[in-house]
């Protein structure tokens, strides 16, 4: 590919998808197969920001159901995206990559704390970038982070890891009719009620014209495919 279609992109990765089939925690075979497909994407001359949720540990919204303060909730998944980040740093470098986490709560024995200007640093020198510690505030997801960051950081698309290939009209584990769109606006996917970010994330993404590609990350290489234009996947924009 000679002329990317992108300059830079964020990769909104679930906690769930990198516990694999193991559900909890980290499958080390997806791990890897991630971090190898971070390193190949961003071999293509695009800058990657990607960021991680916490949810193969613990998510905020679930565990506010158990007593917890929702506050005290939301700051405990913060935390186990900051781990989720260490662990995909740490696989990108054995990939061959580089990369580094920016957090957006401070911690700074554990990692840097995140700033605009230090995550444009980071992409000037070649570095996948990945922002840990959702926005910093309780009450709001990973989607949201990511799309904030997209908007923040200049980015051309967030791309959305699920586990199917696409935005459909209905479950397509449910629904054996249900129909993949290839393409959408922001406006019609709003009308058809199709749940492609939480709604704080999609109104963000609306309102500051932000694509949003859905795709699978199941498959080796999914995130390289998809920016090679030679992915499964549907993009709502504007």
């Amino acid at each position: 590919m000679t002329s990317p279609a992108y300059r830079r992109v964020i990769v909104k990765i679930s906690g769930e998808a990198l516990s694999g089939a193991a559900g909890f925690g980290f499958e080390q075979a997806t791990l890897r197969r991630i971090a190898a497909d971070l390193v190949a994407s961003r071999r293509l001359g695009i800058d990657i920001g990607v960021v991680v949720g916490g949810g193969n540990f613990l998510r905020g919204a679930q565990s506010a159901t158990t007593g917890l303060a929702r506050e005290t909730a939301d700051y405990m998944g913060m935390l186990a995206t900051v781990m989720n980040a260490l662990a995909l740093e740490a696989a990108i470098v054995a990939a061959g990559g580089s990369a580094r986490t920016l957090s957006a709560l401070a911690m700074p024995t554990v990692c840097e704390s995140y700033s605009r200007q230090r995550a444009l640093a980071h992409f000037a020198d070649g570095h996948i970038v990945i922002f840990g510690g959702g926005t910093g505030n309780p009450h709001f997801t990973t989607d949201t982070t990511a799309v904030l960051r997209g908007i923040e950081m200049g980015c051309d698309a967030v791309l959305k890891a699920t586990n199917v290939d696409g935005v459909y009209s209905a479950d397509p584990k449910k629904d054996p009719k249900a129909t993949r769109f290839d393409t959408l606006t922001h406006a019609e996917a709003m009308a058809r009620d199709l749940k492609v970010m939480d709604g704080t994330a999609f109104a963000l993404a609306r309102e500051n014209a932000m694509p949003i590609i859905v795709f699978s990350i199941g498959e080796t290489g999914a995130v390289e495919a998809v920016l090679r234009g030679a992915g499964r996947a549907t993009t709502v924009r504007s």
